[in-house]
């Protein structure tokens, strides 16, 4: 009988305990970041945000971090895994640091983010190798049925950037996001109206120079429609898109 109540009086203790674990795991889990927005705990990433926080403007600076959260996913989805993360994040986040203020604003916004995000990246140790992977995803981004063949990072950048606008442009990788996925993005990283201060961004440093504005180019597209209506076709898909502007 003493048995008894000592296995009783132990196995109590134990269901005690472990409801107290359980309850302490689940304290943390609500703790944790969701992985869905979680950003690469590294220092070349912490660089790349110190780089580019500063000389973005807010909605812009949201709209190139969401491109990266929705290239992974995309990625995710292919089960491509053939291409460095690090790079990933440096060329989603940087891939629109050419209309940055900032910038010296004498070629074509992509080629300029090209060169700006490449020098830094070799600035900070990155093989010359790799900081042409990153040019060449960042001069291409805005060019359809290019940057999907110059091998996975090129295509991911362009899609993540592409999903980001909620169709018709990005429309084939849509799928890939989930709502609840969706709604946690952009919990993290508002839009900030970011169709029309992008669109205005890239048409200041357009207008700059005709080198900026080459014929035909997205920048000259987006000169030429602003000037004869007042807004481009990117804008009014916005209104239609599956995030809105």
């Amino acid at each position: 009988m003493r048995h008894g109540k000592i296995l009783s009086k132990y196995g109590k203790l134990a269901t005690h305990q472990v409801s107290g674990l359980r309850a302490t795991l689940g304290a943390m889990t609500e703790l944790l970041p969701d992985p869905v927005v979680a950003l690469p705990a590294t220092p070349l990433a912490d660089a790349v945000l110190e780089a580019v926080r500063p000389v973005e403007s807010q909605s812009v600076f949201n709209h190139s971090v969401r491109s990266y959260l929705f290239a992974r996913l995309v990625a995710d989805r292919l089960a491509e895994s053939g291409y460095d993360d690090d790079l990933l994040f440096a060329a989603c986040v940087m891939h629109d640091i050419g209309v940055a203020p900032d910038g010296p604003h004498v070629e074509r916004f992509e080629v300029e983010g090209a060169d700006r995000a490449a020098g830094f990246l070799v600035d900070h140790g990155i093989s010359s190798a790799d900081a042409d992977q990153v040019w060449q995803a960042i001069a291409l981004h805005t060019t359809a049925g290019i940057a999907e063949r110059r091998g996975p990072l090129c295509a991911l950048v362009r899609a993540g950037v592409a999903v980001d606008f909620g169709g018709p442009v990005g429309a084939e990788y849509l799928d890939a996001v989930t709502d609840s996925q969706g709604a946690a993005i952009h919990a993290a990283y508002p839009r900030l109206e970011m169709v029309r201060s992008l669109t205005d961004a890239i048409v200041a440093q357009a207008a700059k120079s005709p080198k900026n504005a080459p014929v035909p180019s997205v920048p000259a597209d987006f000169l030429r429609e602003r000037a004869a209506d007042g807004e481009t076709r990117l804008e009014r898909a916005a209104r239609t898109s599956r995030w809105g502007n």
